[in-house]
């Protein structure tokens, strides 16, 4: 098996889960197999003294399909 590691950052104005989740669901739409994801690192954007949105950094592994020569 082959595994390939990108890195991808979510935002949310909600909180760190759905910024990690919208993340992954954009990244569904092209890639297949996703196995993992690895939050690397969160950043609160603050705005008027309070926490406005949330960006999340992460590794999203998937796997490689092999193929065949057609």
């Amino acid at each position: 098996m082959v595994e390939k590691t990108i890195e991808l950052t979510g935002t949310s104005a909600n909180s760190i889960e759905d910024a990690v989740n919208i993340a992954i669901s954009r990244a569904a739409v092209t890639i297949q197999n996703i196995r993992f994801v690895r939050i690397v690192d969160v950043i609160g954007i603050v705005e008027n003294n309070a926490v406005s949105q949330w960006r999340v950094k992460m590794g999203l592994t998937f796997t490689i399909e092999d193929r065949l020569h057609e």
